[in-house]
């Protein structure tokens, strides 16, 4: 298990809802030859996915139902636990919502991912019921970070932190707007190049 002492200073400070400062694509491949060996392997298993498709892996038999097996990294087992949890509470509120019923009884343990799963589906806004989620995520990674600042689990919940950033700036709708205007722009630039004097098409 590693320390890393030139690595941990050089790392920008995160805010809930701030705009990436890197994406987690960039901080994975800038870290990754600064970390052991051991340390490196194990931020392939993080994402919000508990349980990341392998290479070649079917995804028919992927299930939340049963814990992963312990991956070496007490964070990364809390933090898998965690989101398994919140997903199988999420469908059970869902359900419950719908009338449906569901074949799995979800595990009241951590109880603040039972909660924000609560909390999501209670909202009638999709997208106000996305940011709790995400953000009870922020609040669960900073809590199984620990206090070591420059052990292991500070790049691996940075690495989750910027992840959770990028997935909450697609949420943003004047980022949305931005892009629209964007894109609408180049369809009528394009358009006008395309067109004879007349207004007729080329």
């Amino acid at each position: 298990m590693g320390h890393y002492y030139y690595l941990v200073p050089q790392l920008a400070h995160l805010v809930f809802g701030q705009t990436p400062p890197v994406s987690s694509q960039e901080f994975r491949a800038a870290a990754m030859p600064l970390l052991t060996e051991e340390d490196a392997a194990l931020m392939d298993l993080l994402g919000l996915d508990p349980q990341p498709l392998k290479r070649n892996e079917e995804i028919s038999g992927l299930t939340y139902t049963n814990r992963f097996p312990c991956s070496g990294s007490d964070f990364i087992d809390g933090w898998r636990e965690w989101e398994r949890v919140l997903r199988l509470n999420l469908a059970k509120f869902r359900s419950a919502k719908l009338k449906r019923e569901t074949a799995v009884d979800p595990p009241g343990s951590p109880a603040d991912a039972v909660a924000a799963a609560a909390r999501a589906v209670q909202e009638t806004s999709p997208l106000d019921g996305e940011k709790i989620i995400d953000k009870a995520r922020w609040n669960a990674i900073e809590a199984l970070q620990g206090t070591d600042y420059f052990d292991r689990n500070t790049v691996f919940a940075y690495l989750l932190k910027l992840i959770i950033l990028e997935r909450n700036a697609l949420f943003h709708p004047e980022t949305g707007f931005s892009e629209y205007k964007s894109l609408y722009t180049s369809i009528l630039e394009s358009a006008t190049q395309g067109a004879s004097p007349t207004g007729e098409p080329k």
